[in-house]
């Protein structure tokens, strides 16, 4: 129902995300999930790999600023209104949602959405008891 992620601080140039893949590949990596957010000077490019403990060390001997921290994650039926219906329950227990991502699986036809929150517990609570589905990081 949690998963790790990793948040990198990249400098805003040509060749810096190449330069963080490298990084991963080399070490025989596998990015699951990655989202990028950008600024003028920098960007934030957070990832989900098939190995956060391991990827978090060679990122730092690489000589990239990283950051740790955990989202929720569930999954919805890959159709129309279905993730409404989660933004929805949500909006009534007052929670903010920082961000998200999320990413289809075709073959069974459900996407997973991993989200910031401010609380992890309560939110993952809420979602349980409204039926939606907590995904584990096992499946990613």
């Amino acid at each position: 129902m949690f998963v790790n992620q990793i948040a990198v601080f990249l400098e805003n140039r040509a060749g810096r995300i190449n330069e963080f893949a490298s990084c991963l590949a080399g070490a025989n990596i596998n990015m699951i999930a990655m989202s990028i957010a950008d600024t003028t000077d920098y960007g934030i490019l957070r990832v989900i790999t098939d190995d956060n403990q391991k990827a978090a060390k060679v990122l730092k001997q690489c000589g990239f600023n990283i950051a740790s921290t955990y989202l929720v994650g569930f999954e919805v039926d890959d159709r129309p209104g279905a993730m409404q219906r989660v933004i929805e329950i949500l909006a009534k227990e007052n929670v903010n949602i920082g961000y998200l991502y999320s990413f289809v699986r075709p073959t069974e036809k459900k996407a997973i959405i991993l989200i910031k929150v401010d609380d992890n517990d309560f939110v993952a609570k809420v979602l349980k008891d409204n039926g939606i589905d907590l995904i584990d990081r096992n499946i990613l």
